[in-house]
């Protein structure tokens, strides 16, 4: 079997009704768009939500909220989450994506200072909050500025 030999089943389609061809067409006069009118117009249609000319729903409801186009969005690691990770490795966005702590290397990382740090580590190219610095200190690790 080819993809050239394929036809649809025997009765599953049918030919397309050509309107306004005329009164023996079956189809003439309005062509099946009923009267006169916006709908029987060529490049007629109604807006998603239109209510008759009514005050639609979308507009008739207050707005609310903000949302702020400049907020970055950073992915969060938390410090007893780095206890994943072997001692002494460098803690970069790209060992967390390996270790499945992050989704993307591209987006930020910040580390913060839920749980206690157990191991001693090394921080670099991540923004970490001032009590997660505090816990990695303590524990023998180090915060390089990124």
């Amino acid at each position: 079997m080819a993809l050239n030999s394929l036809s649809p089943a025997p009765g599953s389609t049918h030919s397309k009704k050509r309107r306004g061809r005329g009164s023996s067409s079956g189809q003439g006069g309005s062509a099946g768009r009923g009267e006169k009118g916006y709908l029987a117009r060529a490049g007629s249609h109604k807006k998603r939500g239109f209510e008759g000319g009514q005050k639609p729903l979308h507009l008739r409801l207050p707005k609310r909220g903000f949302k702020n186009i400049w907020a970055q969005e950073v992915q969060v690691v938390n410090v007893c989450d780095l206890a994943r990770l072997p001692e002494g490795m460098i803690v970069e966005p790209e060992s967390l994506k390996k270790a499945g702590l992050i989704r993307h290397v591209a987006q930020p990382v910040k580390i913060l200072g839920t749980g206690d740090a157990v191991r001693a580590f090394e921080i670099r190219s991540c923004k970490v909050s001032a009590a997660a610095e505090k816990k990695i200190t303590e524990a023998g690790g180090k915060v390089v500025a990124a």
